[in-house]
């Protein structure tokens, strides 16, 4: 079973995931920090992610998937959306973005420091 790691914000989060969720799903059920303004069904940028490492092994982006990353944030060739990439049997290390982490706290201001 494969490795998750998400780094961003104050805690990072390192999973065994089961291939086939995305990551989307992983982060919400341990607990990191990604956004999801629409609920993962390709609508908005917010699960915007950048995969540091094992992105080689992910399947291409979608055009559906291309055309919401257009509305995302500092956009790089790593940037992929959490709610789009399914994982598969390789490792993989995920930087969220500001534009993610500012969408999960906006959502759960309850994790709001201060």
């Amino acid at each position: 079973m494969p490795k998750v790691k998400f780094i961003g914000g104050p805690t990072e989060v390192e999973v065994v995931a089961q291939p086939g969720l995305t990551l989307l799903e992983i982060a919400e059920e341990n607990g990191a920090r990604m956004g999801s303004a629409c609920g993962g069904v390709c609508a908005c940028s917010s699960c915007h992610a950048w995969i540091l490492e094992g992105g080689d092994s992910l399947d291409e982006s979608t055009d559906a998937e291309e055309d919401r990353l257009d509305m995302a944030f500092d956009v790089r060739p790593s940037s992929r959306l959490g709610c789009q990439v399914r994982v598969k049997e390789t490792d993989l290390v995920v930087q969220l973005t500001e534009e993610s982490l500012q969408t999960f706290l906006n959502e759960h201001p309850e994790h709001r420091e201060g």
